[in-house]
């Protein structure tokens, strides 16, 4: 099997074992796939946490991407309920996101939480 380089890395699978139904259903079902880009990942998990206040893993970040793109592909239109799962936390895989949130290190008491989050001057 191939080893992806993505930071998907809980869909990074070289060889995946329900691909070819993956592909049945879509072709059944006249439904539509599309593919993210890893920038476009990592805007997605960054949108969901802006949005929602939902830190999610790269998986997330794919689906968030992925919606993105069918709203701009027109195939799901802008006014339109859609549900997304998001089961992945992004606690698992918090290195994606490092470039872009610069995330705060603190020592790991009491006193250096509340110094960071403005509770102690």
């Amino acid at each position: 099997p191939v080893k992806p380089a993505t930071i998907a890395k809980s869909l990074g699978i070289g060889n995946p074992a329900d691909g070819y139904y993956a592909l049945k259903t879509i072709e059944a079902s006249a439904g539509s796939a599309v593919i993210a880009e890893e920038a476009e990942v990592a805007d997605g998990i960054k949108l969901l946490a802006e949005t929602e206040g939902i830190f999610t893993e790269g998986a997330g970040g794919v689906a968030i991407a992925g919606l993105k793109r069918l709203v701009e592909r027109g195939e799901i239109k802008k006014n339109e309920s859609t549900v997304v799962y998001i089961t992945g936390n992004g606690l698992k895989t918090t290195e994606i996101v490092e470039d872009v949130v610069n995330p705060i290190h603190i020592n790991p008491t009491v006193s250096a939480f509340e110094e960071s989050v403005g509770l102690k001057a």
